[in-house]
């Protein structure tokens, strides 16, 4: 009889810490949301203890996202593990998630401390936490550096003071298959009490090796599997989620032993969520979700998909939900064409958002010939990144040239009142930044800038999508245009707007150690 693989998604804490990849709390529970939907067992939605602002959106998500298990990351100290707890308190299935390093490089040179007294350390934390919830994981940072017979006693002495899941992390993405499954199976025939838990991993890409680690622990004995959308993660990433599900699925005959309750077709939803939300580009090549997986341009590849599709494809679009019915929409499309194919692309509106959204539909529907399903794909996504309005857009008019000065006016409302302004600068857009710095009277740090084409030819929509730091606080914003240089000026709003909603919050800080 086949067992079940619990996926735990990470992609809220661990792949919140990606460079650039800041959500504020309403993005996180939006993201929650949709994991929810993706069937996913266990969401880790942060580290409360690390600021207000990531307790907050702990505690939102605890309090509205139903289904899957909660957690949320804490040391093994009592002030990590109180706030941790009174963060998720109110969901119907809370775990507290306790991390301490095992290997002797980070015992001697981050903990300061000899092994007995970490493992001393471990038990208490986990006999504390258990006083809240009897649903307790704990991980053992940087196991695959880890010497095997404190591992092993460490997870005997865990378990017995209450643990029900163990992880067994590859923190610096060390391993290689074959020494990860070895590690599992020593694990599980050397822990007499291992099967009063649940082996979990949690694999890092710094070798890109974390998906076949993953897989390779499952064989071995591991039963959670922990991953992230997208693979976004620290440095270089850690396990995908859609690259593990898909393969158990996809090499059925190789992983018949094995089976997850994941959504398939939410997949590609999710992941462009993801995507859109921190900010981060899926690259053209990503497996699973990347837009070339389906794409074929080479003669015989294409003589033979056409053919019989098995022939290059082994993969289904539309297994991931990434392929609606390419239905062409013009200006002279009516609502309910409209509407039907947002539904096809697994979009549900309320009457009056569809109204805000068939508006802007139109405006863009005006400028380019035709509007397909990448492009509403493309203007969703800018709705769900929108956040309150305190500046919108009246007017922009940019002057630029190689023999000319790069100027722009720019023209913003707030509430009843509106203001111009005009700037020079080193091109038109940093000149359009520039007046809408000194309308606003903020001046953050431009960190990163991404502009890709959402479909083809010269009236393609552009996206853009930005990170702008300010007062040690890092946002993403988002906007969409056929005109690049509009597109650009609307991701930089959204961004400007987001840190005026959120500028109570204190969302920097993070805890040192990691999973």
């Amino acid at each position: 009889m086949a067992e079940k693989i619990m996926i735990f998604d990470s992609t809220l804490r661990d792949g919140d810490q990606a460079p650039g990849a800041k959500l504020n709390s309403e993005e996180k529970l939006k993201i929650a949301k949709q994991l929810a939907k993706l069937n996913v067992d266990v969401i880790e939605c942060g580290i409360p203890i690390s600021s207000p602002g990531d307790f907050k959106a702990v505690q939102q998500i605890a309090r509205v996202v139903k289904g899957p298990v909660i957690t949320a990351l804490a040391r093994a100290m009592k002030a990590d593990i109180d706030a941790a707890w009174e963060a998720i308190k109110d969901s119907p299935r809370p775990r507290i998630h306790i991390i301490l390093s095992s290997s002797p490089i980070h015992m001697q040179y981050q903990l300061r401390k000899n092994p007995e007294i970490v493992l001393k350390m471990g038990v208490e934390a986990v006999k504390y936490a258990k006083q809240y919830t009897a649903d307790i994981q704990y991980s053992l940072v940087d196991a695959t550096r880890s010497e095997l017979d404190y591992m092993c006693r460490v997870i005997e002495a865990v378990i017995n003071a209450g643990a029900t899941v163990v992880n067994i992390p590859d923190t610096v993405g060390f391993a290689v298959p074959e020494q990860f499954g070895g590690l599992i199976r020593n694990i599980m025939n050397r822990v007499p009490n291992i099967d009063k838990a649940t082996v979990s991993v949690h694999c890092h890409n710094d070798l890109g090796l974390a998906v076949a680690n993953s897989l390779i622990a499952m064989q071995n004995g591991a039963r959670q599997i922990e991953c992230n959308i997208n693979g976004i993660g620290e440095r270089a990433g850690n396990a995908a989620l859609e690259e593990i599900v898909v393969a158990m699925l996809i090499r059925n005959d190789f992983f018949q032993k094995y089976y997850h309750e994941i959504k398939m077709d939410e997949i590609y939803k999710t992941s462009r969520l993801v995507s859109s939300l921190m900010g981060i580009p899926i690259p053209v090549n990503k497996a699973v979700v990347g837009a070339n997986a389906f794409v074929h341009s080479a003669g015989v590849h294409q003589d033979g998909v056409l053919k019989n599709t098995a022939t290059y494809e082994i993969i289904n679009a539309e297994l991931i939900g990434g392929k609606a019915a390419q239905m062409v929409l013009t200006a002279h499309s009516g609502r309910h064409a409209v509407y039907h194919q947002l539904q096809e692309l697994g979009f549900s509106l309320t009457e009056d958002e569809f109204e805000e959204f068939y508006t802007r539909f139109l405006e863009l529907a005006d400028k380019k010939k035709e509007v397909f399903s990448d492009d509403l794909e493309a203007l969703m996504n800018e709705k769900i990144t929108y956040t309150e309005t305190v500046y919108s857009l009246e007017y922009l008019q940019t002057v630029g040239g190689s023999k000319s000065i790069p100027a722009a006016i720019v023209k913003l409302r707030k509430d009843n009142e509106v203001y111009v302004e005009m700037q020079t600068g080193a091109g038109p857009l940093d000149a359009a930044y520039n007046a809408i710095d000194k309308i606003t009277g903020f001046q953050p740090r431009l960190e990163n800038y991404n502009l890709r084409g959402v479909t083809e030819g010269r009236d393609a929509l552009g996206e853009v999508s930005i990170t702008l730091r300010y007062d040690n606080r890092t946002i993403v914003g988002r906007g969409t245009s056929t005109d690049i240089i509009e597109a650009s000026v609307r991701a930089y709003l959204n961004g400007l707007n987001k840190l005026l909603v959120l500028r109570g919050d204190n969302d920097n800080g993070r805890p040192d150690e990691k999973s």
